[in-house]
């Protein structure tokens, strides 16, 4: 028993010599490398970015501008139904007030399916950014060997930022 408790110390002795001849040069041949990416920055200022914006404003620019003019419609309505309300006989308030409140829930579910739309279209077209983004900064690191990229950080120094070149390169793609 103590034997072996010899023997492990001596192995590790040994290992702590090996690793004090060995390290010494590691560290002084490469400090970790680090860089920061801002992936706001690039999903707000590259040009995929820009123009899947307006990719997704033609596709949706129509059904958005519907569903303001449904809306403008069933306010100027309910103005209208409250006006009137005094002088329509009640079958007729009561039958408007229906419809008006169908129309309501037509435009609030149109509303919701545009909504939904283009949250899961926008998704999408954030997941092809990312990905060539991330085809970009992967290339991006090969080339200057760096060792760690950050995406979020409380401090960043402008040396160590490296979006803009990701930006160029997504740019020129």
């Amino acid at each position: 028993m103590k034997q072996l408790k010899i023997r492990q110390y001596v192995s590790m002795l040994s290992l702590i010599g090996l690793f004090s001849i060995i390290c010494p040069s590691f560290a002084q041949d490469s400090a970790p490398k680090i860089a920061y990416v801002s992936l706001e920055r690039i999903l707000s200022e590259s040009k995929m970015a820009k123009d899947a914006q307006a990719k997704m404003q033609t596709e949706f620019g129509a059904r958005e501008k519907d569903v303001r003019d449904g809306i403008s419609k069933i306010k100027a309505q309910a103005a209208q139904l409250d006006k009137d309300a005094a002088v329509l006989p009640e079958a007729e308030r009561i039958r408007k007030q229906r419809e008006l409140a169908d129309s309501d829930r037509e435009i609030q579910r149109k509303q919701r399916e545009l909504i939904e739309d283009t949250q899961r279209r926008g998704a999408e077209e954030r997941a092809k950014i990312f990905e060539k983004a991330n085809q970009v900064l992967k290339t991006i690191v090969e080339q200057k060997k760096l060792d760690l990229v950050v995406q979020e950080a409380a401090f960043v120094s402008p040396r160590v930022d490296i979006t803009n070149e990701v930006i160029a390169a997504l740019n020129s793609k």
